[in-house]
């Protein structure tokens, strides 16, 4: 059982080093990340919640603490200035403890204009990390967000440190209990809205605290890509059950999605089919390999589904060229995953943060990255019978070749998406989700 404190402690002289070198190239004495500021609702008394920044999560596994920063110098421990006011509206930030307070000189303030005394003084050698503040705004010379120091924080964090890929791993190990409650509510013949609240009780979150807004959908609501009306009511027939949800472990999350079938029928049996796809494009995940073309290698593999299932009468080779594949797989194959469900940085093509595109017959993927070691990517092949992108094909050159009265059959099922969430290693990859889930 690996030692989080341990892995931690090098995580964090890991960041610093390397951020520390990053800010010698470029001339900065300090980075000062905020960990940002609650939005008030228009014209109200609350705020929306809070989530920390991304960039102030990089240091820190706080991921609920407004009006706080880190501030890093060239050498010694990071400045955390950690904002715990006293207040008897909300439950104030608790007394600094866990892994990380031994790494930080640990600021404590009751108010929000104290910070500013443990703050670096305006200079143009400052750069300043992450949305405005009330304090950052005071700067005037001081380099916000410069681009050159961004694109290579970003292009680093598609490596994960042993303790972020433990983060992630154990952001897994929660995800898949919820998921195994969720089918159970299913089978149960629950309602959308029961499955997700039961979902979010099995992770111990509150619905606030998830990594992104559950898709909870049943039926035909599986072919609406990012599904979230969550119905209270059941459906009369329950047919079909997509969900994708993940959970969160020291600010590093999981994205796991699973599609179930309530009856053992030729939809269980394409479900199946999908789950090997899923399963052949993780074992064709390889260090030096291109994502893009990973993806490209999910559409042959579906367009072999189509022709097995007898949805389109076309060669394999024929579907994915003339693009009928991406009727019923619209979506990219996956993406960076880590501090961020979709982690930034997935489109470069080096540290400069030069553009790496996607190919123009693909535009939603996420990732174009060249797979690497330490990368935590995400794999999601999704089937789909949605009516818009269908209706394009009925009055298309291809139109003939299309078995449309299975594929009305079919629609109410809504669609098929499987996604786990890997670790690329030198000598091959883990499966992160499907390790949790044989543990289970």
């Amino acid at each position: 059982m690996p030692d989080l404190a341990s892995l931690y402690a090098d995580h964090i002289i890991d960041l610093l080093s390397r951020h520390r070198t990053l800010m010698q190239r470029e001339g900065y004495d300090y980075l000062i990340v905020p960990s940002g500021t609650p939005i008030r609702v228009y014209q109200d008394d609350m705020d929306y919640p809070f989530k920390s920044s991304f960039f102030f999560r990089t240091y820190v596994p706080l991921t609920e603490l407004p009006h706080s920063y880190v501030v890093i110098g060239l050498q010694g421990k990071p400045t955390l200035v950690y904002h715990q006011p006293v207040d008897f509206w909300h439950t104030p930030p608790a007394d600094p403890e866990g892994i990380w307070p031994a790494h930080f000189d640990v600021q404590i303030v009751t108010e929000r204009g104290q910070a500013k005394q443990y703050l670096p003084k305006d200079s143009e050698r400052v750069a300043i990390l992450g949305e405005e503040t009330d304090m950052t705004s005071e700067y005037s010379q001081a380099v916000k967000n410069p681009q050159k120091l961004i694109n290579s924080i970003y292009w680093q964090r598609a490596y994960k440190s042993e303790y972020e890929q433990e983060c992630i791993k154990k952001a897994n190990e929660i995800a898949v209990v919820s998921h195994q409650i969720a089918e159970e509510m299913f089978r149960a013949g629950k309602s959308e809205q029961q499955i997700h609240l039961a979902y979010v009780e099995a992770t111990g979150m509150m619905e606030h605290q998830m990594p992104y807004s559950n898709i909870v959908a049943l039926n035909e609501h599986a072919a609406i890509l990012h599904y979230h009306e969550c119905q209270s009511k059941a459906p009369e027939t329950p047919r079909s059950f997509l969900i994708d949800a993940g959970a969160s472990f020291n600010g590093y999350h999981s994205d796991i999605t699973r599609t179930y079938s309530y009856q053992n029928d030729e939809f269980a049996d394409l479900i199946a089919a999908m789950d090997e796809v899923n399963l052949s494009c993780i074992d064709a995940m390889k260090a030096g390999n291109e994502y893009a073309d990973l993806h490209d290698l999910a559409h042959h593999k579906i367009a072999a589904v189509l022709k097995q299932f007898d949805f389109v009468d076309m060669s394999p080779e024929s579907m994915v060229e003339s693009r009928v594949t991406a009727t019923f797989f619209p979506h990219g194959l996956g993406h960076l995953i880590g501090l961020q469900v979709h982690d930034i940085g997935g489109q470069y093509a080096d540290e400069t943060g030069t553009p790496k595109a996607p190919p123009a017959t693909h535009p939603f993927l996420r990732s174009t990255r060249t797979m690497e070691a330490e990368m935590a990517f995400t794999v999601e092949p999704g089937l789909y019978f949605i009516e818009p992108l269908l209706a394009e094909k009925r009055d298309s050159e291809f139109a003939k070749a299309f078995n449309w009265d299975k594929i009305e059959s079919f629609k109410p099922y809504g669609g098929i998406r499987i996604e786990d969430d890997v670790i690329i290693k030198q000598d091959g990859v883990i499966n992160l989700t499907r390790n949790a889930m044989k543990a289970l």
